[in-house]
């Protein structure tokens, strides 16, 4: 395939270009002057061209539109603690939500367990377009869910198994620490299968994230909740995200001196509940002001994905400089997610994950009239 004549926002350091994209076997092997060749051609004469969109943070998928309980596989509220459950078995690759995200132009997301639990299990990257996910996955397990604050407390506190924010500390504290004595058990057996400790798939599940493998995926709203996650990443030495981050305004410079990313949002809707009393528009500016590399979310279906580009608008009308709010969407999610080496900005050798449109992707007033994904076109208006 052959783009030809667009307004090309790289989201690489050449800024915003005038030319043409050659794509071959689903990459970008040319940004520039390209002769005319045999590929199929799409004259993008007036047209922009974007890279595909990227939401760090969602669970698109696995609650599905329309339906109930049947389509509800967001959160396994029979146990606070299920490192060992994994998104890409609970992910309808067929549901329309994932359909409306692709013809806005979302192109991947990371996709996985809300925040019921205090860990939920791990998040799946996957491209917006197929009918199967191993097919659409780029990675299968790209983050370990954790959650702070309200959710976990609210929903096992009529169980009688967490009360307190230091409960929720704890449980993870504690499974941190059973993790790191199995792989000391495990490393000591030296292969020797009679004295291999007893298998445990949670803490299986739980060793990547003590190697520094994968991050653990924070739901944090609150300050303290927040600095809860910084204080404990620390101790343990994990890399974490920190996922909503709605008060990061007002510790904006812990978060930046702890070095973690800020996934912001969704900061449309009412403030329903306690920890959301801080939620604005404002917080993406104030933390990238302060040199805190941040993305923004939808936490789909909680705001609807296709609605991800206009979140960053209201960022930028809320003071985030315009191609800040246009990398929130594009590469900083691919960089908070480790794959900013395959998408999220338009260079050689990146897939060939692009948007044709006629305006600016923050532009309410937009269309879009190309979402190619892999190189190939998954829709067209």
């Amino acid at each position: 395939m052959l783009i030809k004549n667009a307004k090309i926002y790289t989201m690489e350091e050449e800024g915003i270009i005038e030319g043409d994209i050659l794509i071959q076997d689903g990459k970008i092997v040319k940004v520039g002057n390209v002769e005319e060749s045999d590929d199929e051609v799409i004259d993008a004469s007036g047209k922009f061209v974007f890279p595909g969109m990227v939401e760090a943070h969602c669970h698109l998928g696995m609650e599905e539109s329309a339906i109930g309980f049947e389509g509800d596989d967001v959160n396994e509220t029979t146990d606070p603690i299920t490192p060992h459950m994994r998104a890409i078995d609970g992910c309808n690759p067929l549901d329309e939500t994932i359909t409306n995200a692709c013809k806005a132009g979302v192109t991947a997301v990371a996709a996985g367990p809300g925040s019921a639990n205090v860990i939920g299990g791990t998040f799946v990257a996957y491209k917006t377009h197929g009918v199967s996910m191993d097919e659409m996955k780029i990675k299968e397990a790209i983050a370990m869910k954790a959650a702070f604050g309200e959710n976990p407390k609210r929903v096992y506190r009529e169980k009688g198994k967490i009360r307190t924010r230091m409960n929720i500390a704890a449980l993870l504290r504690e499974t941190l620490i059973k993790t790191k004595e199995y792989m000391m058990k495990k490393e000591a057996a030296n292969g020797d299968i009679t004295k291999m400790p007893a298998y445990d798939m949670k803490l299986e599940a739980m060793i990547p994230v003590l190697k520094k493998e994968l991050p653990l995926k924070c739901h944090a709203h609150r300050a303290d909740d927040i600095l809860t996650v910084i204080r404990i990443a620390k101790e343990f030495d994990i890399k974490v995200t920190l996922d909503h981050c709605t008060d990061g305004e007002i510790i904006k410079k812990q978060i930046k001196e702890s070095g973690f990313p800020a996934i912001v949002g969704p900061s449309f809707g009412h403030k329903t509940k306690l920890e959301l009393a801080h939620k604005s528009f404002k917080t993406p500016a104030v933390l990238q002001k302060e040199g805190i590399l941040i993305a923004i979310t939808t936490d789909s279906p909680v705001i609807p994905e296709e609605y991800l580009p206009l979140c960053a608008a209201l960022a930028m009308k809320s003071g985030l400089d315009e191609m800040e709010a246009l990398k929130a969407i594009t590469i900083n999610p691919a960089k908070i997610l480790g794959l900013d080496d395959q998408i999220g900005s338009i260079k050689e050798g990146k897939d060939a994950d692009l948007i044709i449109c006629d305006s600016s992707l923050l532009d309410a007033m937009n269309h879009v009239d190309y979402t190619i994904i892999n190189g190939k076109i998954a829709y067209q208006a």
